[in-house]
């Protein structure tokens, strides 16, 4: 299966901040008992790097990748640590580069018509719509469906249990990513069962879904 073929198949890609590295392996396992397989840890804290070791390593099913890597140094260093995927909030040719000189798939944002129109000229046609809300929700990814009937989006910021069938049932949305499914309180001792809950809440209101 191809990269795309995974993001397809799981529908939902939580998007994950890891502040204590105790939380890592226990969250993953939960989210991947829940339906939730693929995980994006995000590199906005000290811990992103060790936690996408540690869940590559010990927890079973997950296919786990960077987020928020914005240079080669970072897409570098969330290759060495097993990330089977990347996703950038921006498209550049140096991340881009970095995604074909390692064999790790990138998932680049873009949020315009020149930004989808530069990744196509590099070669990518599955993009990250990143502010999704706040750069038009789902009617401008339907809009974007006329110019570009090629391209597939997963759109993330914004979206949420209350939104993510609309955004589920546009035929060019490939998947959606979001965080609702991560408990605030990691700490908390029910907090990895009710991850589990919520992801396989999240996993059954995005199937069924017909694509408009």
């Amino acid at each position: 299966m191809t990269f795309d073929d995974d993001l397809r198949a799981t529908s939902i890609v939580p998007v994950i901040v890891i502040k204590d590295l105790a939380h890592a392996v226990p969250l993953a396992k939960a989210l991947v008992e829940g339906g939730l397989n693929i995980l994006e840890i995000t590199l906005r804290t000290d811990a992103g790097l060790a936690a996408i070791k540690a869940i590559a390593s010990e927890v079973k099913g997950a296919i786990v990748g960077a987020g928020t890597v914005i240079n080669a140094a970072q897409f570098a260093a969330a290759a060495q640590a097993g990330s089977k995927f990347v996703v950038s909030p921006g498209l550049t040719d140096e991340v881009v580069k970095s995604s074909r000189d390692t064999n790790v798939p990138i998932l680049p944002g873009v949020a315009t018509g020149s930004e989808i129109m530069h990744g196509l000229s590099l070669g990518l046609s599955t993009f990250k719509f990143f502010p999704a809300e706040t750069s038009g929700g789902a009617p401008a990814i339907k809009a974007l469906g006329g110019p570009f009937p090629q391209v597939r989006f997963c759109p993330t910021g914004g979206v949420s249990p209350s939104n993510l069938k609309t955004y589920l049932s546009l035929p060019n949305v490939i998947c959606a990513g979001g965080s609702w499914m991560v408990p605030a309180d990691l700490n908390a001792a029910d907090a990895f069962t009710k991850a589990a809950a919520l992801a396989r809440d999240a996993k059954e209101l995005a199937q069924g879904i017909t694509k408009s």
